[in-house]
């Protein structure tokens, strides 16, 4: 389980190929669908496309990824890449950070810095963590993946198993969204004797979904969230409904075109976003949202990606003891105006050991990303009081 040093190479030929494929894109018709109505606008996919041929520079952003330690290692068959920054401070708190779909370890690219390196970016030495950020299996770097089975719950115990085995940490902190917040729960629920405390930008709280709530249980200051929450969740369907009956079939199609593979990625980035319904790039650059696609298409993992999704929505959550609340770790949870799952704050203190609260006043389901700034700042302020 020793670590290899680990940097980004695509070879020249998976580039070429990539802009073969580019150039013979067979377009779609699209009408009538100035306001993304029937998906992802034509207009903006072609100009996109257009852009990804002739300005994109993949070389330099590989180059920027490779400015970053990163290291693989094979834990129970499966191989994980992650970067891994030690901190610059009196004395670091280990810390994992954990992304969802359609995200890659790169949304937290604009954090890591800060987090490590806090007097860097104008902070206090003292908030210093060691940062680690594990691809998830299946995902980016993180990949082949040939083994069934892998889901949320198998990764938790990988994360325990990178952190305290591989990296020599007995204890420390973990954060995540989306996919991230669920591994990020069920450590702190499971694995609460090793974990210093979780931060969540999702409320991954184990127990309580979104259709466990009623209008009734929101209270001051949250009077909005349940039906905007009933908005928002309506532009999860469609790849819900795919990702946990068939992926394998939609595979073959995101893994064969590139413009289709960015149009599947790319209008989740603009329907979970606090986009104001505006187009993607209005809210992320657009390097960084073709480094996203990029990262998917030269690993080949949106197929095992998206199983991620059936793998562990096909084993329903049993909980590993019957103490209360069932994320035993202290929880700090931020909480996104756009995020797709708004929960109230009563059944976040009945679900988990809440210790840290917050409300931001923009972002939505892309916090590092969307928001480094906001993100970082409650990440140190939570740990600040558990150091």
């Amino acid at each position: 389980m020793t670590p290899e040093p680990f940097q980004v190479d695509v070879p020249d030929g998976v580039l070429d190929d990539l802009h073969q494929r580019l150039h013979h894109t067979r377009w779609a018709t699209d009408y009538g669908n100035d306001d993304w109505h029937y998906g992802v606008n034509g207009d903006w996919l072609r100009s996109l496309v257009a852009y990804w041929l002739t300005e994109y520079d993949w070389r330099a952003q590989e180059a920027a990824i490779n400015a970053f330690p990163q290291f693989r290692v094979r834990l129970d068959g499966i191989p994980i890449h992650f970067i891994h920054v030690r901190g610059k401070g009196p004395s670091p708190l280990p810390l994992i950070l954990t992304h969802g779909w359609p995200w890659t370890f790169w949304d937290f690219h604009a954090v890591i810095g800060p987090l490590s390196d806090p007097a860097a970016y104008g902070g206090d030495p003292a908030d210093a963590f060691d940062v680690v950020v594990p691809s998830l299996p299946g995902f980016g770097f993180s990949t082949p993946l040939d083994i069934p089975g892998v889901n949320a719950s198998r990764t938790a115990n990988l994360w325990v198993q990178l952190m305290t085995e591989v990296l020599g940490y007995e204890r420390f902190c973990a954060q995540g969204g989306d996919w991230g917040a669920i591994v990020t729960a069920l450590m702190g629920h499971r694995h609460a004797d090793r974990l210093i405390g979780i931060h969540l930008s999702f409320p991954a709280l184990l127990g309580a979904g979104f259709r466990s709530v009623k209008r009734e249980d929101y209270g001051p200051g949250e009077e909005e969230w349940y039906d905007r929450m009933q908005r928002r969740m309506l532009t999860t369907v469609s790849h819900l409904g795919v990702h946990n009956n068939d992926p394998q079939t939609l595979a073959y199609a995101l893994n064969d075109s590139p413009a289709g593979l960015a149009a599947w990625l790319l209008e989740r980035r603009r329907s979970w976003s606090d986009s104001g319904g505006g187009h993607p790039d209005q809210v992320f650059d657009r390097d960084f949202l073709l480094t996203t696609v990029m990262i998917y298409w030269v690993t080949q993992s949106i197929g095992t990606s998206m199983r991620y999704y059936i793998e562990h929505f096909s084993r329903p959550w049993e909980p590993d003891h019957d103490r209360q609340p069932a994320i035993e770790a202290p929880t700090g949870i931020t909480v996104f105006p756009q995020e797709l799952v708004l929960m109230p704050r009563s059944v976040a203190e009945r679900h988990a050991n809440l210790v840290h609260w917050t409300v931001q006043e923009a972002g939505g389901h892309f916090a590092p990303s969307e928001q480094p700034e906001a993100l970082v700042a409650d990440i140190r302020a939570m740990f600040r009081t558990l150091r």
